[in-house]
């Protein structure tokens, strides 16, 4: 099962179609290397989210990034949608698109 089928609501159902579509306007080549799922985080949380109410995770660490995703999925942390996202990861998958975030932001993104 990919992580995308894990993503439901909690009733069985999927996301909407405008999560689904900005999964899909985030993803780039550039992120050939990227974790699957990493488009989903980036998408609202990378560097353009910097000065609106979505937090960027660029310039945090990886541990503190899991530590947050933990918390969302066991609900220790309130959140509208970031619960159900944390629930689509499984622990490793959580653990590599921290480590992959925690990058500076132009290293996860250059070419090889």
């Amino acid at each position: 099962m990919t992580w995308l089928n894990r993503m439901t609501d909690g009733h069985g159902g999927k996301f909407s179609a405008p999560v689904l579509l900005a999964v899909l306007a985030a993803s780039s080549p550039a992120w050939a290397d990227a974790p699957p799922g990493a488009a989903v985080c980036t998408g609202c949380h990378g560097p353009s989210a910097l000065g609106s109410a979505i937090p960027s995770l660029d310039g945090h660490a990886a541990a503190d990034i899991v530590a947050q995703m933990q918390a969302f999925r066991s609900g220790e942390r309130q959140a509208t949608v970031m619960d159900r996202i944390a629930k689509g990861f499984t622990e490793e998958e959580t653990r590599a698109i921290a480590e992959w975030l925690a990058q500076p932001e132009p290293d996860r993104n250059a070419q090889p």
